[in-house]
């Protein structure tokens, strides 16, 4: 009994079925598309719309930054005329006022130059000199201003007292007594010799015929004046 149930399955399947030469293969099947909900849609739609309006702002802005850029160029060239003028007026500016301060420095300098001379003007007429313009004039390059503010006399490189100094000028020895005003302190009707050498820098008016300063030591110093005559005549 067994061997003859193997016996009929085998015939069965080497039984081959033949196929018709005139039938067509069964093309394979489609695939499924999914379908997207109307909600999904709509909301991939509205992203779609979002990207497109940001990217137009974007392009927008980049435009307007080359308008502005190119607006910004234009002006630079229209206003470099204006600048160039502005930096010349500030140039012009700075050089006045280098200037006024310059003046300023001159004027202070010369302030403080006519308030040495004045001070010492009224040292000579106080130790009485004959002509304080022209004896300051002799003393004018020693005329200091010391640390200070005092009017000094810068004599040898040392600071000295101007009415010290001037005082010192009437001592008889000096070779300056003659600059000065006969003293009365050797008595009444006691006259010093005045000496017969003019002192460095003033010449003898009555050698060199300067009639005005002749006028002027006979009237303050006829003393002097005879001394000197005398002099020139020699």
């Amino acid at each position: 009994m067994i061997e003859e149930r193997v016996i009929q399955q085998e015939s069965v399947t080497s039984e081959e079925q033949p196929v018709a030469a005139s039938e067509t293969p069964t093309p394979p099947a489609a695939p499924e598309v999914p379908t997207v909900p109307l909600a999904e849609f709509e909301a991939l739609k509205q992203q779609l719309a979002e990207k497109e309006k940001a990217f137009q702002n974007a392009k927008s802005k980049i435009g307007e930054y080359y308008d502005d850029r190119k607006k910004a160029l234009e002006d630079q060239g229209m206003y470099k005329p204006l600048w160039e003028d502005a930096n010349q007026t500030a140039q012009e500016k700075d050089k006045r006022i280098n200037e006024l301060e310059n003046e300023l420095k001159t004027a202070k300098e010369q302030k403080q130059m006519e308030a040495t001379r004045t001070t010492a003007m009224s040292a000579l007429s106080n130790a009485g000199a004959i002509n304080a313009g022209q004896t300051l004039s002799l003393l004018q390059d020693k005329l200091h201003k010391s640390s200070d503010g005092r009017t000094v006399i810068l004599n040898g490189g040392v600071e000295q007292d101007l009415s010290t100094y001037v005082n010192n000028l009437k001592n008889p020895g000096s070779g300056w007594e003659h600059h000065f005003k006969a003293s009365n302190a050797a008595g009444m009707g006691a006259k010093p010799s005045p000496t017969s050498n003019v002192a460095p820098g003033s010449e003898n008016p009555w050698k060199t015929g300067n009639l005005t300063q002749q006028m002027v030591l006979s009237n303050q110093d006829p003393d002097l004046a005879a001394v000197l005559q005398k002099e020139a005549s020699q």
